[in-house]
């Protein structure tokens, strides 16, 4: 099931994407009375799912839903129908219309996809608003994974910046972004009451980037181990223990917190622990209990949310387009920072690049609407971004040789435009094929 609702969600979010997006291309064709013979969601190779004729435009639905295309008439496109080249221009063909049409056309897709990002963050935060747990909440500290210590954090620190940036809204994975993509020369803390400054090396980026390291958050907030229930069944309740007990050690380590017991618990499946409680009294007993095969004692603690207040800042209409628009803008540019440590080896493409399998897995095995949103909103800005790159095959090839014939006033000739075209559409297909074996090998 939850399979399924990957698959669901990603489908969903690519049928209004790619139909959006070529709608972008459409419009503006049919206001410049420019044919348009297709207008397809996903690729149809050989077969369509669906497909009706209506005026001059078949509409269909394909089985590859690797994108979409409008195909215009005398376009050289990646459809590489080159028959229409042997014959005079007609007035309703692409070739025939001015360069400035051409252009808006062209850019139609990409302008369509970037205001839709916008839009959508707009929606997110004008129906939800933004929560988020503020820093000074998270009074106990916070407890790091190995990953989070081998940078420099420890367990009960506060996190106050990264770099320059204050940390005041708690987000483990911001801060692990902040140096993926940023390189702060350090971040500080919050440590025995003392604020500390920790250099960050520049090798941490990285290292934090690859596939492997991809799931870990380096660090998330402490919150006390405080008990909610027991199960009478349980051995922790034939020992003695109730949820007014307040658990201080477990074979003679802390256990203030709730990591601490999980990481002595874990440590002695099948085995028998003794426990140090305060009693209600005021009185300390020990109590000797038993750990089943899976780490458990039939104890549930009290939920995080327990310990700290949530705070969520409300948007109205109009506020909440500026404030989607600042989001497209931090996630375009985290991007763009992103592409440019790649191509300069800070980050390794092999483990950044992923295909279509490592976009499904991001929308989670449950249905929910507002993660659904972001990452539709996220792909739609990323979509814009890919299609705007100069390769030809993409829609940033077809500006850079429209741009190049309004500003020298000559056309390319078809020729160039095919072959590049081509060549461009191979690249394409074998960056594809690339990212989708990363993902089938992360599989195994």
């Amino acid at each position: 099931m939850g399979t399924l609702i990957i698959v669901g969600q990603l489908i969903l979010s690519l049928s209004i994407l790619v139909t959006l997006h070529e709608c972008g291309h459409f419009f503006p064709a049919k206001w410049f009375k420019t044919k348009v013979e297709k207008f397809y969601l996903f690729f149809d190779p050989w077969f369509s799912l669906f497909k009706i004729k209506r005026g001059e435009t078949e509409y269909g639905i394909g089985w590859l839903p690797l994108g979409g295309y409008v195909k215009i008439a005398g376009m050289i496109d990646e459809s590489f129908d080159k028959k229409h080249l042997d014959e005079e221009p007609q007035e309703w063909e692409f070739r025939s219309k001015p360069a400035w049409q051409r252009l808006i056309i062209m850019l139609g897709g990409v302008t369509v996809n970037f205001i839709l990002g916008i839009l959508i963050f707009a929606g997110i935060f004008y129906t939800w608003g933004d929560s988020y747990i503020p820093t000074s909440e998270v009074k106990y500290g916070i407890h790091v994974d190995s990953l989070g210590y081998e940078i420099g954090l420890r367990d009960g620190d506060k996190v106050i910046s990264i770099g320059e940036k204050p940390f005041d809204k708690f987000n483990p994975n911001r801060f692990k972004l902040e140096i993926i993509i940023e390189n702060p020369e350090s971040y500080t803390v919050l440590r025995d009451g003392k604020e500390v400054e920790i250099p960050v090396d520049p090798s941490y980026s990285s290292m934090l980037s690859t596939q492997a390291n991809k799931g870990y958050s380096l660090f998330k907030y402490r919150y006390p181990y405080e008990l909610a229930e027991i199960d009478e069944k349980s051995p922790a309740y034939a020992s003695g223990l109730r949820v007014e007990d307040k658990v201080l050690s477990i074979n003679g380590m802390p256990a203030t917190y709730v990591d601490q017991v999980t990481k002595v618990i874990t440590e002695n499946k099948n085995n028998s622990v003794d426990l140090q409680v305060l009693k209600p009294a005021g009185d300390t007993s020990m109590i000797n209990m038993s750990v089943d095969s899976d780490g458990r004692m039939g104890v549930f603690v009290k939920a995080p949310a327990t310990f700290f207040n949530m705070e969520t800042e409300k948007y109205g209409l109009l506020e909440s387009i500026p404030k989607g628009a600042q989001v497209s803008w931090d996630f375009l540019s985290g991007q763009l920072k992103a592409f440019g440590k790649m191509f300069t080896g800070g980050i390794k493409a092999s483990e950044s690049l992923g295909s279509v399998i490592s976009i499904a897995k991001e929308f989670g095995t449950t249905w929910e609407w507002d993660r659904f949103w972001r990452m539709t909103a996220s792909l739609s800005i990323l979509l814009a971004f890919l299609n705007l790159l100069p390769i030809p095959g993409l829609d940033g090839g077809h500006v850079v040789f429209l741009l190049y014939e309004v500003v020298s006033g000559r056309k390319p000739s078809d020729k160039v435009v095919e072959y590049s075209t081509i060549v461009g559409f191979i690249l394409l297909v074998i960056l594809m094929i690339f990212a989708l074996g990363l993902d089938i090998s992360r599989l195994f």
